[in-house]
């Protein structure tokens, strides 16, 4: 783990105090980028009707609101990989019971670390950013990386993305009408720190964007692959899922067809929920 202080908000600490009361195994929720924990608020519904303690930590500093964080973006500026990772895993640490954690984007990538620390029961890994070792790079993934890695500047800013840009990074596989108002009810801006870790973890042995894929207490892992994705296509999610074989613990791939990198919070939502609420009931209680 690297040294970065944790500061954990009230909200949050609330949360945990219910979830170790109802004596329910947690489920925490970890977003990516250009989204908010509110992103996962329709999981959380259907995780909490199958008998799991949902928590949605968000990111060191994330705004309650769409409307926050547009008035405050430069609120997400500087938040690295390292950073968020230890924000999260100082959350779990204060669980009575392992958590299953899920992530999307670079919430998967976070997924990953946290269950590569051994402090995860389960573990699902949606369109995940890629970590060290994970090689190809696809021309759909530098385009949609292009609005931050486009400018150096960026690695220190809040960026957030257009309309056109959420188009093709996120909701290429949705209508126009719905693309539209993903993007007006989710989309915030975004730090770029990420970013430039992940596109030069290959070349930095000292990356915080590395994954433990060895540790024997990783536990089960599922990786989840959106078929039509451009900013996570299926090259770097079975990429990721061939690294992560090399770990003793159960490591399964799936692809949910016809669905892009949107596939959490779009139409089809209830689709992925599902395959991930099924992974987890194999292995919590």
């Amino acid at each position: 783990m690297s040294d970065h202080p944790a500061q954990i908000p009230a909200a949050t600490l609330e949360r945990v105090a219910e979830a170790n009361a109802s004596g329910r195994t947690p489920v925490v929720f970890i977003h990516g980028l250009w989204l908010l924990p509110n992103s996962w608020d329709r999981w959380a519904t259907l995780f909490e009707a199958a008998g799991y303690a949902p928590l949605s930590p968000g990111w060191p500093d994330d705004p309650d609101t769409v409307e926050e964080a547009a008035a405050h973006p430069e609120i997400f500026a500087n938040k690295s990989v390292g950073q968020v990772a230890d924000h999260y895993s100082a959350v779990i640490g204060l669980l009575d019971r392992r958590p299953a954690v899920i992530g999307h984007s670079f919430g998967g990538l976070l997924a990953q670390i946290v269950a590569g620390r051994g402090l995860a029961a389960a573990t699902v890994a949606i369109d995940a950013a890629p970590f060290r070792g994970v090689l190809p790079l696809p021309v759909s993934a530098l385009r949609s990386s292009l609005p931050v890695l486009g400018n150096p500047a960026n690695r220190h800013r809040a960026v957030p993305l257009t309309f056109e840009q959420f188009r093709y990074a996120f909701a290429n596989a949705v209508s126009e009408e719905e693309a539209r108002r993903l993007h007006d009810t989710y989309a915030v801006p975004a730090p770029g720190a990420p970013l430039f870790q992940a596109a030069t973890a290959n070349f930095n042995p000292w990356t915080e964007a590395k994954v433990d894929i060895d540790n024997p207490d990783r536990g089960p892992l599922l990786v989840v692959s959106g078929e039509k994705d451009h900013t996570v296509p299926h090259a770097i999610s079975a990429a990721a899922y061939k690294r992560q074989l090399h770990n003793p613990g159960l490591t399964e791939f799936t692809e949910i067809p016809d669905r892009g990198h949107s596939l959490t919070i779009d139409h089809g939502w209830r689709d992925v929920a599902e395959t991930a609420l099924a992974f987890v009931q194999r292995f919590t209680n």
